[in-house]
């Protein structure tokens, strides 16, 4: 099945779309990679969702992607007396180490590591922004805050620090059971919550190692500090413009979600664009015209893939969200403005024989206007580099390794079909040339672009172009260097 746009879609499965039946209705309507939330799904619950849709990838004989995201680590305010209070703007609010039930001016916080990184003038944000505070006393024993917004606080509720740098790890020990059993499984991806610097993608990559690729999300203020950083750490990077908007102000996240978008595709990486991108479909059939607007400037952005939350996890309309996004990315696709847009924000190839390859394979396909760019891959990698191009014409992606397939399902405009190892370089040339007629993407007579990062028995084999021309029957007419 080869959808009809080049943005993939990434649906989160929850308690209205995890029957077999409905995921089976969601990928027919467009989703490319299925989320598991860990945060509200059991091991059982998540080995189920994965059996449903590897079982239902099977059936179509499609590679469909599986990414599980942790949660990572949670902070919350201890209980209160009265269950909840009122906490006026301008009054003084102290948060200490006494475990006893707080009252209005002060409550327990049982996480030692804010106490001790914490400085005056750091900004304190409870209950999703909701309430705001600033530091302005700090010591191990006690935090005392100006209100700067008040409210009504309740037990249990969570908080932020967007200006302090935590020397804790993003894992926590839920994280690493359900990071061991997610690998267990065999996912293909894992998203990592509360990403501060580069070292934390690094860490888990020691953890990993290639069994799955590392989606870091950008949710807090200091991985954007480090962004350059954390995008060369990581292997794909998805926008997490909830978490995000709490803790940074609301109006900074559109050009944040731009620069994040930016920076990932000029290095290559998948870019994912997330949260509330259809919230009103969760209880209406339509979307709000803002939000189709949302969805399609992540599209015009050149974004790998938009995804929905709660939308398809939890909504009362989950297949009529993902068609909803299928369609807007369709018609942003075929608008005239799509292309200028899409390559205004086009970097240099990095100074690489792999990347220059790359660029040169989609300046030559538009040059002599062939019909498809076909890439054998063995590790996605040169799929990659072709995509980060954003040719304007088909990409296949050609693997003999299932893991491949399933992770390039997230990749911008490539359609992977799982194929043998090819014998020889001639061999190559014929099967790609039979399966892009076979596809529908070339017609008799016109041409295909090869490129390939796999060996073929000879080191001069890989990194290599080669041009082909089809006959009636999906032959090679004629090849060129």
């Amino acid at each position: 099945m080869r959808r009809n746009r080049r943005v993939k879609i990434v649906a989160t499965l929850g308690p209205a779309s995890a029957a077999p039946e409905m995921v089976e209705r969601l990928f027919m309507a467009g989703v490319d990679v299925f989320r598991i939330n860990m945060s509200h799904s059991t091991h059982d619950g998540s080995k189920t969702l994965y059996n449903t849709v590897r079982a239902c990838a099977a059936r179509h004989r499609h590679p469909i992607g599986i990414l599980a995201d942790l949660q990572g680590p949670k902070f919350r305010v201890g209980n209160f007396e009265a269950g909840r209070v009122s906490v006026p703007t301008n009054s003084i609010f102290t948060f200490d180490r006494d475990e006893t039930p707080g009252t209005p001016n002060h409550v327990h916080l049982p996480h030692p590591q804010i106490f001790d990184a914490i400085q005056p003038g750091h900004m304190l944000v409870l209950d999703d922004g909701k309430l705001r505070m600033r530091v302005i006393e700090a010591s191990h024993a006690q935090i005392k805050a100006e209100v700067t917004t008040g409210g009504i606080l309740a037990s249990r509720k969570g908080i932020s620090m967007p200006d302090t740098l935590l020397a804790i790890s993003p894992l926590t020990e839920k994280d690493k059971a359900d990071l061991a059993h997610a690998l267990k499984l065999g996912v293909d991806w894992v998203a990592l919550s509360f990403v501060q610097r580069a070292e934390d993608v690094h860490e888990v990559r020691r953890l990993i190692g290639n069994r799955a690729a590392i989606m870091s999300k950008i949710e807090k203020p200091s991985a954007v500090l480090a962004l350059e950083e954390v995008i060369a750490a990581s292997d794909a990077i998805m926008v997490a413009r909830g978490d995000l908007g709490v803790e940074m102000p609301v109006e900074k996240v559109p050009g944040i979600q731009k620069k994040i978008t930016r920076l990932s595709r000029a290095a290559g990486k998948p870019v994912i664009v997330a949260t509330q991108m259809l919230e009103s479909m969760i209880s209406s059939p339509m979307p709000t015209r803002a939000e189709v607007s949302d969805v399609a400037t992540a599209v015009f952005d050149g974004a790998d893939a938009i995804m929905l939350s709660a939308e398809s996890a939890v909504g009362q309309f989950p297949v009529e969200a993902i068609q909803m996004m299928d369609k807007i990315a369709i018609e942003v696709e075929q608008d005239p403005v799509y292309e200028p847009m899409l390559y205004a924000t086009q970097t240099e190839p990095l100074p690489t024989g792999a990347d220059a390859i790359a660029a040169a394979a989609s300046a030559i396909a538009d040059t002599v206007k062939l019909g498809a760019i076909i890439c054998y891959t063995a590790t996605g990698s040169t799929v990659l580099r072709v995509t980060r191009e954003r040719p304007g014409i088909p990409v296949i992606g050609l693997t003999p390794i299932e893991a491949t397939a399933r992770r390039l399902a997230l990749v911008w405009g490539v359609h992977t079909i799982l194929t043998g190892d090819p014998e020889n370089l001639s061999h190559m040339v014929r099967k790609a040339c039979r399966i892009a007629f076979e596809e529908g993407l070339v017609k008799a007579r016109e041409g295909i672009l090869i490129t390939a990062g796999i060996p073929l028995g000879s080191p001069g084999a890989t990194n290599m172009i080669r041009i082909a021309f089809i006959d009636d029957s999906g032959a090679p007419i004629a090849e060129e260097v």
